[in-house]
């Protein structure tokens, strides 16, 4: 081979790979019209997406969650997205190769994205169409693209001197239609970004009704209003978690890749199963109609680990569970009851397991609808949520419910259990330094140490901090709120030039204090002291 030929052949295979990186947009933005016809999270990147989320093994989710905390989701998409760009690269270089070659590598990650599509909880056969058709499209435009690069090749004849030099240039591009390859590129992209754009309004559309059902929501006033949170309940540190957490900064962690918008007005929660004598199936009208509570509440997610931002506190508002199920006919095994577990089914097929047991003792375990003063944002599970206080999330906190379904811990798992954790989860005793920061630089001289501790249906009796393994002093508590929200404490700590390490430990009512003992989240929550280092500065 020449060195002219050498670069020509260079010269296609980047115009290949350019080549299959537009179809690969193709694909896209077809896909995205189609699953806007179909459902959002019909798309191959959402759908591929998800079921990596299914599969990923535990360390590496928590390893996720620890390193992108809540954009852990935008990073999976995001990572999607460039895997598919450099295999559509891939194929577009195979196809210069063998011309058919290439568009079946795409149709065989059309395949890829259509099965993933239907492994999906609550999927349906039309959610293989969108990775077939943008399959499809994608496939067509890289043929043709590739038919652009593969013209036959004449061999040119040009004199000595500077016209065999310019020949020489012309050789390189001898075998390609640059032109007829740019008008196709050209083309692709618009019609992809219409595709795109159409789909993205589509999807907009189709979501309308849940928007505008929320927006025109009015809550009742509660039957059980929540009392005013006491005047000493925020100790006034600059840098400690606000007492109640604003809607916008309370924490989300969940699988879903498409935040699912339900429209309040068609939706609908079942409840049967095991020992169920009266079943029930309640629009949302209906539970407003009942009684409502309000109660201030902290969650916390399982992930959180040792000091974690995963824990929030707000001011729910619903209809207690417990009457629900007494109204289903439901006993819990204390008294003689069939079922054990409560099974919580959201609309895009996530499964929670509650104990029974836990959800009719007396606590206000509830199918919330509001959430500090207003109706639950979708993010936050709108229409109606589970919340139940003293159990991790990820066997209570079930966003966006449809179904609740009576069974035992014997006969079902529910999906986290199914991938390692723990099928029964209380809150465990948990306290954090939110001030001073790890790695922060006070000035000497009194520094106050402030934070949050929580141990949600025991309460908070009291908290200790120490500075470089010294003894425990007493910090001073902020009021409680009640047994089932966090409380905030803070420690004036007459601080000395240095480096210092210091710690936390909470102690609830039940007088169990919390454990030093390092463990990690799996499988029933994390366990240990927070610490910070900081370096003290001279005054």
């Amino acid at each position: 081979m020449t060195r002219v030929e050498a670069v020509g052949q260079r010269r296609r295979r980047v115009f290949a790979a350019l080549g299959g990186v537009v179809a690969g947009c193709a694909g896209l933005g077809l896909s995205q019209l189609a699953a806007a016809a179909v459902r959002p999270e019909s798309g191959p990147v959402t759908a591929v997406g998800g079921a990596l989320v299914d599969r990923t093994p535990v360390a590496v989710k928590e390893w996720a969650v620890r390193q992108f905390g809540t954009a852990d989701k935008t990073v999976l998409l995001v990572g999607v997205v460039a895997v598919l760009a450099v295999m559509a690269a891939a194929a577009g270089v195979i196809a210069l190769r063998r011309r058919s070659a290439g568009p079946a590598v795409v149709l065989g990650f059309a395949v890829v994205g259509a099965v993933a599509a239907l492994s999906r909880p609550e999927a349906t056969w039309q959610d293989a169409l969108p990775s077939l058709i943008g399959g499809a499209g994608a496939a067509w435009v890289l043929y043709r693209l590739t038919g652009a690069l593969t013209l036959p090749v004449r061999p040119a004849t040009a004199g000595p001197g500077p016209e065999a030099a310019a020949a020489a240039d012309r050789e390189v591009d001898r075998g390609m239609d640059r032109r007829g390859f740019g008008r196709i590129v050209a083309v692709t992209l618009a019609v992809s970004a219409a595709a795109g754009y159409a789909g993205r309004r589509l999807t907009a559309y189709g979501s309308a009704g849940a928007t505008a059902s929320r927006a025109g929501l009015r809550l009742p006033p509660p039957a059980e209003p929540a009392p005013p949170v006491p005047a000493g309940a925020d100790v006034r540190v600059p840098g400690v978690s606000a007492f109640i957490t604003p809607v916008d900064g309370f924490y989300r962690v969940d699988t879903a890749l498409v935040v699912p918008r339900v429209d309040a007005d068609t939706w609908r929660v079942d409840i049967h199963g095991d020992g169920v004598t009266t079943p029930l199936s309640l629009g949302l009208r209906e539970l407003l109609a009942r009684p409502l509570v309000e109660h201030d509440i902290t969650l916390t997610c399982v992930s959180n680990e040792v000091g974690g931002p995963y824990a929030g506190n707000a001011r729910w508002l619903g209809v207690r569970l417990a009457d629900l199920l007494r109204e289903a006919g439901v006993r819990p095994p204390s008294q003689g009851g069939r079922a054990d577990q409560l099974v919580a089914r959201s609309v895009d097929g996530m499964t929670l397991g509650t104990p029974v047991e836990a959800v009719m003792d007396g606590r206000d375990a509830l199918l919330a609808v509001g959430m500090n003063g207003g109706p639950l944002p979708f993010r936050h599970g709108f229409p109606v949520r589970m919340v139940v206080p003293g159990l991790y999330g990820y066997v209570s906190a079930c966003k966006w419910l449809r179904e609740l379904r009576l069974t035992t811990f014997d006969a079902y798992d529910a999906y986290w259990v199914r991938r390692s954790w723990a099928p029964r989860a209380p809150v465990k005793t948990q306290s954090r330094i939110d001030t001073p920061r790890d790695s922060a630089e006070p000035r000497a001289g009194r520094v106050a140490v402030a934070g949050v501790a929580w141990a949600q249906h025991r309460g908070i009796a009291r908290v200790e901090v120490r500075a470089d393994g010294g003894p425990w002093h007493e910090a001073r508590l902020g009021a409680e709120d009640g047994i089932d929200t966090w409380r905030e404490w803070v420690w004036p700590w007459e601080a000395t030039p240095g480096r210092h390490t210091l710690e936390v430990r909470a102690t609830d009512r039940t007088g169990a204090v919390q454990p030093g003992t390092r463990s990690d989240t799996v499988p029933d929550g994390a366990t240990g002291w927070h610490e910070v280092a900081v370096r003290v500065r001279p005054a």
